[in-house]
């Protein structure tokens, strides 16, 4: 009897354990589910804010674009910007004695021969396979097939930011820097990167980096981004909604965009907060390609 009785005590607190549990088990359940339902409310709330934020954003360039013809978040597709073909070695010559036809210097870009280097493929770039010296058209009609980059974007980018397309005057000094390439707002140029060639498919080459290494780099593709008028942080900025790659691509390269004097200005010259290296580039691009 002692053992009977020993076991439906044991049976009988077991029950009341169980019970307890389950009470325990169903108080505990209400508020994790209140938590759950507040916390899908509140992150379905950022995603509705982050909507209408994109959208203000997306009709602030618009207005911007009908006014200045300049999106600071459309700076060029990226089906131009990567058209590695876009232009043959004869077209960009053909542009090239076009557009320096008041130059008459023995370093005119249309003339010019520039000494050219062999190399290997990677994951970036498919191998350049030069020697000797080779014309300025062909360096940036080879530059742009290696590394799937238009040759439109790189006789803009010569013209934005050395103005050698079209100067009648080239200096060394010049080509030396001709892209910009690793050429810092507070710092000297990198001379590892000093001469034509090396500007020239060094550029196109870090923009596949760039592509290559998103992470990396404070802008990003189809999201918003704070940018700045000018290297001076004091200058302020906006909010830009980066609508492609390409023009991710291009605020990593030059990482500002125009304020309203810069844009009021159109090729002019705006105030001391005014930056005009991006502005510059779609211009450019318009009035050239369209």
């Amino acid at each position: 009897m002692t053992r009977q009785t020993s076991k439906s005590s044991s049976r009988s607190s077991s029950s009341r354990a169980r019970r307890k549990a389950t009470k325990w088990s169903k108080r505990l359940r209400i508020p994790l589910i209140s938590i759950l339902v507040v916390a899908i409310a509140v992150a379905s709330g950022l995603v509705v804010r982050r909507q209408l934020e994109i959208r203000e954003l997306e009709a602030r360039q618009a207005s911007l674009e009908q006014t200045y013809d300049f999106d600071p978040g459309n700076l060029i597709s990226d089906a131009e910007f990567f058209n590695s073909s876009a232009l043959s070695a004869k077209q960009i010559q053909k542009f090239l004695t076009a557009h320096g036809n008041k130059c008459s210097a023995k370093l005119c870009l249309k003339s010019a021969k520039f000494k050219v280097a062999h190399m290997a493929g990677d994951e970036l770039c498919s191998e350049y396979d030069g020697k000797g010296k080779k014309l300025g058209a062909q360096v940036i009609a080879a530059a742009a097939q290696s590394c799937g980059i238009s040759p439109k974007v790189l006789l803009v980018m010569l013209e934005k930011e050395q103005g050698i397309v079209s100067t009648a005057e080239p200096t060394q000094s010049k080509y030396d820097s001709a892209l910009g390439l690793s050429c810092p707002d507070t710092a000297a140029c990198d001379k590892k990167y000093s001469g034509f060639f090396k500007q020239v498919y060094g550029a196109a080459k870090r923009f596949k980096y760039y592509s290559a290494h998103p992470d990396d780099y404070p802008y990003e593709a189809r999201s918003i981004n704070y940018v700045q008028y000018h290297p001076q942080t004091a200058c302020g900025g906006s909010n830009v909604y980066i609508e492609n790659e390409a023009t991710a691509l291009l605020y990593i390269y030059t990482p500002y965009q125009p304020n309203a004097a810069a844009l009021e200005a159109a090729w002019g010259s705006g105030d001391n907060c005014s930056s005009y290296g991006n502005r510059n580039f779609v211009l450019l691009y318009k009035a050239w390609f369209g």
